[in-house]
């Protein structure tokens, strides 16, 4: 490839590519990803007439926080990547609405010639957190056990503690 930026793929890269594929493989941390370690991908690029068609597999070892007891835990993720760009504006053959199905999901490149691997792996892996972040199924939701009681771990907590509710006491 003769890219200044190697995480940049134009079309005529694909279109020239026998027979107009290419796979491509990433190796590199993603800036705002909350990761210790690269995201890793492998990619298949292929022109498809009037699209191109992204498919693959990455991996990421995140660092996220437990929503129940707010400590980090790495979280491994193993993604699938399906992904259409049309190389054309889809606008003047859909008109202003349309109905969409399942499978007409298109990332629409509007006349560009190229697409960007680092902004669809960033999209990929942020999409693919999970909305509810535990650290495992035995999380001990914020607090741990002396010989005594329970204590609560996280001071930050305790101002929960004397919240009143309407008539609760």
């Amino acid at each position: 490839m003769n890219n200044i930026n190697k995480n940049i793929i134009t079309i005529e890269d694909i279109e020239n590519a026998p027979n107009g594929s290419l796979d491509f493989s990433f190796d590199g941390i993603i800036e705002d990803i909350p990761s210790n370690e690269p995201v890793k991908a492998n990619l298949n690029i292929k022109s498809l007439g009037e699209f191109i068609k992204i498919t693959g597999t990455f991996n990421a070892k995140l660092v996220l926080v437990c929503d129940l007891c707010l400590k980090e835990y790495q979280y491994d993720m193993h993604e699938e990547i399906d992904e259409m760009f049309a190389k054309n504006s889809l606008k003047e053959e859909y008109g202003a609405e349309t109905e969409l199905k399942s499978t007409q999901f298109v990332n629409d490149l509007n006349g560009d010639d190229k697409i960007d691997i680092y902004d669809l792996l960033y999209q990929s892996v942020i999409l693919n957190i999970p909305n509810k972040k535990v650290c495992g199924i035995n999380c001990s939701k914020g607090k741990f056990q002396t010989d005594e009681e329970f204590v609560e771990e996280d001071p930050r907590m305790q101002i929960f503690k004397n919240i009143k509710i309407g008539n609760n006491k």
